[in-house]
This record gives structure tokens, C-alpha cells and sequence, in this order.
């Protein structure tokens, strides 16, 4: 049962139709009020710069929420994942060495393959739904948080935490649905293309076909890309709306009709900033742990006694150092592009739909629709 928070679809326009502004066109001469700013944005129809600045005003005010939960996020996941991978080998321990070291002259019989086959293969379904389940997780929290930053309110760990693992499902399967919509055009073409290569593989168009799939795929990848930045307002509906998610598709599509290529810049911008700020934070990691490897590579090369015990350490050192990179660049790029897509999400909400009134009436504070009592008046 969702709370009723008052960021539910609005059932009429905003101020002055879809795309105003706040509170319409101003007159000429008329006394234009400022925009109220309970949180990290105004409220108001947001530029490029107050998006950007509001999605890295967010981190800086709640990255404590943010970090503390994505880190728990990835520390659950990582035992999880740890504990599967052991049941899995406990399960069919004894098969490994008539497969992988069988009696010289002896094939390994089926009765030993098949179950590490079958082990293999449920491991590796358990690992996908974790790691879908821990990013949706990472994923809810972003609107959550942004929520919270927009009405100037102050957020808890825990609070944070409750729900971005309530709404983790519905995000889940908003994306699940969004990618394999998205990518429908890609899989026609390889439904198509891979039956065509087959049947032609002892022809001379094998080649042909082997060549034209580029082009086949640049074909399809526009499509997949108009109907990406079609959904990609869907994980925030989850979490600001309480929205099922193909609720979530729909309200999305919706809002970003008639902007696509601005989202679409906006999105594009986002991503590039996160990539490189993802790889300036990773860097450094990765050449910590590159110079922790470097006594044990100088002594081998130079004939020096490396002990085992020397060798454990530096390739321990230098893989703490790159996992503790991977994890800090991961959680950035994750929460930056989330965030940016959630200011998009607040952003379309305050042009169409009037977003700003119901914002102010939940933080108790006045609409800017009065103008301001004369000095003296009664």
C-alpha cells in the first residue's frame, strides 16, 4: 500500500498549459515573483545548468543516504553472491575431479558433467537476479533521496533504506520491461539474420550476411534509442508515484512526448560527466594497486626469492585497491545518472502537470500567486 504524498499523477495541466512557466507569461511591468525553493532546485521549469547543479547539490547534501545505502547495497550483494557460489560447489564438489583431472585415457563421463552443468547454470540465474535486485535497489534509492532533496526535507539511513527495498521490485521490472522493449528492434534483427546465416552457411552469401549485420543493426539502433529515452523517466514514476511498472512505461512515455531531444541531450550529457568522473575516481585505485605489484614483479624479473607469502600480499593489496575503485566509481555513475534522470522526471512534472503547487502545499509553504502588500497598507 503506497502513502498518498501528493507526487501522484496530476489530473489536469499546470499553470498556463503544458511548457509554461511558472505561473504563465509575465506582463510587462508587472511585479514577477521569485521562485520559491524549498529544496535544491526552484520551482520552476528547469535550464541544463539548474539540473546539473541540482543533481550534484543532492550528492553533496544527502551523500551520506546515498553512499551509506548503495555501500550496504553492495556488501549484501557480494556475500550473497559468495554464499550461492559455495553452495553451488559444495553441491557437486566431488564431480570436479573425474571431469577436470579424470583417469589418464578417460573421457568424463556424463554422469559427472551433468551435473556441473546443471550447477553452473543455476548459479549463474541465482547471480543474475541478485545483481538485477541490488541494482534496482541502487536504482530506487535515487528518486527516494531526490525526493526528499527537492522539499528541502532531511533523510535518514533507514528511512532511505525502506524504500528503496519497497519499490526495488516495481523498479525492476519498469526496467526489465523498458530494456526488452527497447531492445526488440536489435532482436529482430538477429531473429531474423541468425536463421538467414544458418541456412546460407554453405553458400557463397554467407558473407554477404556476415557483413550486412552491421548495417542492419545501425538500422534498428535508433528505433531502440528513441524508445530507450521514451522510458527512461519510468524508474522515478516507480518510486515518486508508487506506480506498477508498466503504469510507470505509460507515464513516462507521457512525459517525455514532445521533449525527447531534450531529454535525450540531457540524458546523453549525464552519462558522458558520469563516465568520466567514474573513471577519474577508478584511476587512482587502479594505479595504487598497480604500484603494489611492482616489488614482486621487479624481484621475479630480477631472479630475486619472491616468497609465496609476498606474492599473496601485493596481488591482495592490488586487488582490495581496485575492488574498493570499482565500487566508489560504480555508486557515482550509478547515483549521478539516476539523479539526473529524476530532476528530468521532476522537471517534465512541474511543466505539464503543476508539480510546484502540490510541492509547496506538502512543505507547508505559499504559492507565489499573491503580490506582495504595499508598505502601510491595511
Amino acid at each position: 500500500m503506497t502513502q498518498n504524498t501528493g507526487w501522484g499523477p496530476a489530473g489536469g495541466q499546470g499553470p498556463g498549459g503544458p511548457g509554461a512557466g511558472w505561473g504563465g507569461a509575465p506582463q510587462w511591468g508587472a511585479w514577477q515573483p521569485q521562485s520559491p525553493q524549498p529544496g535544491v532546485i526552484p520551482l520552476r521549469p528547469l535550464n541544463l545548468a539548474e539540473i546539473l547543479s541540482g543533481t550534484f547539490a543532492t550528492m553533496r547534501r544527502h551523500w551520506k543516504q546515498l553512499v551509506g545505502v548503495m555501500l550496504a547495497v553492495q556488501a549484501v550483494t557480494l556475500l550473497v553472491m559468495a554464499l550461492a557460489a559455495a553452495i553451488a560447489v559444495a553441491s557437486v564438489f566431488s564431480h570436479f575431479e573425474p571431469v577436470f583431472d579424470p583417469p589418464f585415457g578417460e573421457d568424463p563421463t556424463p554422469e559427472h558433467v551433468v551435473p556441473l552443468l546443471v550447477a553452473g547454470g543455476v548459479l549463474f540465474a541465482v547471480l543474475a537476479v541478485i545483481g538485477v535486485l541490488a541494482t534496482a535497489v541502487m536504482t530506487s534509492l535515487c528518486p527516494a533521496v531526490l525526493r526528499e532533496a527537492v522539499m528541502g526535507k532531511p533523510t535518514t539511513f533507514r528511512a532511505m533504506w525502506r524504500a528503496a527495498v519497497r519499490r526495488a521490485p516495481a523498479v525492476a521490472g519498469a526496467t526489465l520491461l523498458s530494456i526488452l522493449i527497447a531492445g526488440a528492434p536489435m532482436i529482430a534483427v538477429l531473429a531474423v539474420w541468425l536463421p538467414l546465416l544458418i541456412a546460407t552457411a554453405s553458400e557463397h552469401n554467407a558473407p554477404l550476411l556476415v557483413g550486412l549485420l552491421p548495417v542492419f543493426l545501425l538500422v534498428a539502433a535508433p528505433l531502440a534509442v528513441w524508445l530507450g529515452i521514451r522510458f527512461s523517466l519510468a524508474p522515478a514514476a516507480v518510486v515518486m508515484e508508487g506506480a506498477a511498472p508498466v503504469t510507470a512505461l505509460r507515464r513516462s512515455a507521457a512525459l517525455v512526448r514532445g521533449n525527447w531531444w531534450r531529454i535525450f541531450g540531457v540524458t546523453l550529457l549525464a552519462g558522458m560527466i558520469a563516465m568520466m568522473a567514474s573513471f577519474t575516481i577508478e584511476l587512482p585505485f587502479q594505479t595504487i594497486g598497480m604500484f603494489g605489484m611492482l616489488p614482486v614483479t621487479a624481484g621475479v624479473e630480477n631472479g630475486s626469492g619472491v616468497t609465496p607469502a609476498a606474492v599473496i600480499t601485493a596481488v591482495g593489496f592490488a586487488v582490495v585497491a581496485m575492488v574498493v575503485g570499482g565500487v566508489a566509481s560504480q555508486t557515482f555513475q550509478i547515483a549521478f545518472t539516476q539523479l539526473t534522470a529524476g530532476m528530468l522526471y521532476v522537471d517534465q512534472r512541474i511543466r505539464r502537470e503543476g508539480l510546484a503547487d502540490a510541492i509547496l502545499a506538502e512543505v507547508g509553504a505559499p504559492a507565489p500567486d499573491a503580490a506582495p502588500t504595499a508598505p502601510g497598507a491595511a
